[in-house]
């Protein structure tokens, strides 16, 4: 592999770009496709829909947790920590209200269903939406800020 190509390679890896981008898809994927589809599928029982979505959005989480690792450590080792610690700050406090209240409150819920119990009604189905949306919104922003820097990185 030649130097040109090396160094190439190695500025794409250290531009934040990529992690946005493959979490955005990760997430628009599952979010706003497949469990829309899941959801109006006729004769696909809500109890087993709703079993299915929590090990999906268990494992999303999962996956989400550690692309948000991959973006801090290499916002950090690119020398942009102080141009997108905001963003990242962001990132992170959804991952946090997602992964230690929502989810398991959605979980809690599915099981309540699929023992035959209409749990009351809660914020937590919405404010989960809400959350990934700007969830969305901030990684397609930060992706396409990280692309459109200049190659040089800012001190941090």
């Amino acid at each position: 592999m030649s130097g040109a190509i090396r160094k190439g390679l190695r500025a794409t890896l250290m531009n934040p770009a990529w992690v946005c981008f493959t979490w955005f898809g990760m997430t628009a994927g599952i979010s706003l496709l497949a469990t829309p589809v899941r959801f109006s599928t006729p004769g696909l029982p809500r109890p087993l829909a709703l079993e299915v979505a929590q090990r999906v959005f268990s494992a999303l989480n999962k996956a989400e947790l550690i692309a948000l690792v991959v973006l801090l450590l290499i916002v950090r080792v690119s020398g942009r920590a102080r141009e997108y610690w905001l963003f990242c700050a962001l990132l992170a406090l959804i991952l946090i209200a997602q992964s230690a209240w929502l989810l398991p409150e959605l979980s809690a819920r599915t099981q309540q269903i699929a023992a035959g119990v209409e749990p009351p009604a809660s914020i937590a189905h919405a404010a989960y939406s809400v959350l990934e949306l700007a969830k969305l919104g901030l990684l397609a922003y930060l992706g396409a800020r990280s692309m459109w820097s200049s190659t040089a990185p800012s001190s941090s």
